[in-house]
């Protein structure tokens, strides 16, 4: 049994009941919104893959790493404009592993001037509890098997899972609010019963033609709140000739963000981001990468129409 005194405090935050905003959060949330609001499903008229991975302060031992890949897709059952989408995540913190798995439908209607997504997602959230433990030698110390609280072997619960989502978009704007967990499953291991807590997320973007026709400004801003924290997020980038974007993201109290991108010549986009702690976490890390790939295309044209103006379709 050994690990480090660092996975322990990693494994409380994951799993105490009291611990807030058990989703991971991404620099990259403007690639990345069918993760947390179904209603984004097919509102950009074209199938969109996405693959999101996050390394989050590097140089702990035990410290988080999420995985990402969504795709959705327009579609027409009945007549009936709608999207359709997958969304599958892996994050990992300390002893705790968690694998999130969606199916997401929205409904689409044409209001004004652009698209509104009404979205519910449904599937299953496994957490997978792997704890190795390291009791110093002496009698002061507690073994987990004396805390009734504390697992000592691998534990996993698997629970079903929903949330719901509204999306709006147009060429220029685009806003959306979305809650995850929104049956707030009941996590059940043998010495106890924790849940995962509904989170409230809200974004909103939009692109402004600076002087430059080749130049667009795209500020955009990101919240999510479990209903007793919250956590914010300002982004502003400069798109140039819509192939490459560069810009940067603060997170109050939490850290600094520098986001690049482009778009090659076969359509497919990456960006990369890396967050620098401001708080004193920035004491004992080397600060946080994240790495997007995203392609999206029409089965009508076969390639990645230039139309969309917006970074959100990337």
């Amino acid at each position: 049994m050994k690990k480090s005194a660092t996975l322990l405090l990693f494994f409380l935050l994951a799993v105490a009941p009291a611990y807030t905003q058990q989703d991971p959060i991404t620099s990259n949330y403007m690639f990345n919104t069918l993760t947390f609001n179904p209603g984004y499903a097919g509102t950009s008229g074209m199938i969109c893959a996405t693959a999101l991975n996050r390394q989050q302060w590097v140089g702990f031992d035990g410290a988080p790493s999420t995985t990402v890949f969504n795709i959705s897709a327009p579609v027409a059952p009945f007549g009936i404009s709608s999207g359709v989408g997958l969304m599958v995540q892996n994050d990992m913190l300390g002893f705790d592993k968690d694998i999130n798995i969606a199916l997401s439908y929205a409904y689409i209607a044409d209001i004004g001037m652009g698209k509104l997504g009404i979205g519910i997602n449904a599937g299953m959230f496994n957490m997978t509890l792997d704890p190795e433990w390291s009791i110093p030698s002496g009698d002061v110390f507690t073994p987990p098997s004396g805390d009734p609280l504390i697992p000592e072997g691998k534990e996993s619960s698997v629970n079903f899972d929903a949330g719901l989502g509204v999306y709006y978009t147009t060429d220029k704007y685009y806003a959306g609010i979305s809650v995850t967990h929104i049956n707030q499953p009941k996590v059940k291991f043998t010495k106890g019963v924790s849940y995962i807590s509904r989170h409230y997320y809200a974004t909103a973007g939009y692109i402004l033609q600076l002087p430059n026709p080749s130049l667009e400004l795209l500020p955009s801003f990101f919240v999510i709140s479990d209903g007793k924290a919250i956590q914010f997020s300002a982004t502003s980038l400069v798109r140039y000739n819509k192939k490459a974007w560069g810009g940067v993201s603060y997170r109050p109290g939490d850290a600094l963000v520098g986001i690049v991108g482009i778009e090659l010549f076969n359509g497919i986009r990456v960006g990369y981001a890396y967050d620098f702690p401001v708080s004193d976490i920035r004491k004992n890390t080397h600060g946080s990468h994240e790495f997007m790939v995203n392609y999206c295309f029409s089965l009508s044209m076969g390639k990645s129409p230039m139309r969309y103006k917006s970074i959100r379709f990337l």
